[in-house]
């Protein structure tokens, strides 16, 4: 699917466990597994609270997993620390899911956009005013914005102002954290085609965190589907709507609203609610919601294998095992 000399970041068996009430433990993300690809999009979908964020915050150094590892250019950033951290944060940047959180109201766009390189100080105060007029006119936005603050703007153009901050440092890589969910869908549809020339633009690698598994499939190259800390099934973007082989992620498929859809055909839902994190049934832990459970699936975690190159599942019986992909 991707060629191997193209990634850039191999995140390997990443854990991360949080101490709960009564000495239990919450498995946030378990044995996650992924990789970016230079100039590729990896979309990660899943319900709230599967530990979609929480396995993006590694990326970025938000936070550090209990256990695993995540290289980046061969270089495990889990393990950096002081100034070597400090450095490397200039090549993998953020846009968060609220920008109005993640901006300083007392401070004004320009200073907003040029904050980053006076940080690592890469440029004079006497060059932020064309700097700002730069990146805001890559963003799709006038010049004179820069003389703006945050609580005069609308939401899309917030989140414009966050995507040049994101880029600004020229990064390898930008994490976007559910950033187009609070928009209207035809301000989601402009963002999304500002994420795509850019990425063109500059060969960024980009990690797109979303609940909207159709929003995912019109712009990632690689679909990764997180149910209760695992990654249920990796499979290329295209054609993710009729490969797809795990039930959860059929799930989803079916559940995406198309005007050209059959409506003849019944929308299947997922029966029950996800159980609680802090309680997940031993084996597979979708198997109380899945129609195709089997008795192995009670007593034993299925393991993600690959079907194809570029596709793998976690399933006892639609991977390998069962036969059935």
């Amino acid at each position: 699917m991707f060629d191997e000399k193209d990634m850039i970041l191999d995140a390997r068996h990443v854990t991360r466990k949080f101490p709960a009430s009564n000495g239990r433990t919450l498995v946030a993300c378990n044995d996650v597994s992924l990789r970016l690809y230079k100039g590729k999009t990896l979309g990660l979908v899943g319900e709230s609270g599967c530990g979609k964020s929480t396995f993006m915050r590694f990326l970025v150094s938000l936070d550090t997993p209990t256990e695993g590892e995540i290289f980046f250019h061969g270089n495990d950033i889990t393990k950096m620390r002081g100034e070597a951290l400090r450095q490397n944060r200039q090549k993998i940047q953020m846009v968060f899911q609220d920008p109005s959180g993640s901006f300083n109201p007392k401070m004004k766009i320009r200073d907003i956009i040029c904050e980053p390189l006076m940080n690592f100080k890469r440029i004079k105060k006497s060059e932020k005013d064309a700097v700002a007029k730069k990146y805001l006119e890559l963003v799709d936005l006038p010049a004179e914005f820069a003389d703006r603050y945050p609580h005069n703007m609308s939401g899309g153009q917030r989140q414009r102002i966050a995507i040049a901050r994101a880029i600004v440092l020229e990064p390898e890589i930008v994490v976007m954290d559910e950033a187009t969910c609070a928009l209207d869908v035809s301000v989601q549809k402009t963002i999304i085609e500002l994420v795509v020339k850019l990425q063109k633009e500059k060969n960024i690698s980009i990690g797109f965190i979303a609940h909207d598994l159709g929003l995912i499939q019109s712009f990632a190259h690689q679909i990764a589907v997180m149910y209760l800390g695992d990654i249920v099934e990796v499979i290329p973007a295209e054609g993710s709507d009729k490969n797809a082989v795990h039930p959860y992620t059929k799930a989803l498929m079916g559940a995406i609203f198309d005007i050209n859809m059959d409506f003849s055909k019944k929308i299947e839902s997922i029966e029950s609610e996800a159980p609680s994190p802090l309680d997940v049934p031993k084996g597979c832990p979708f198997q109380d919601r899945c129609g195709h459970c089997i008795g192995i699936c009670r007593q034993e975690h299925p393991v993600l294998t690959e079907l194809k190159p570029g596709h793998e599942v976690s399933c006892h019986v639609f991977g390998k095992r069962g036969g059935k992909a």
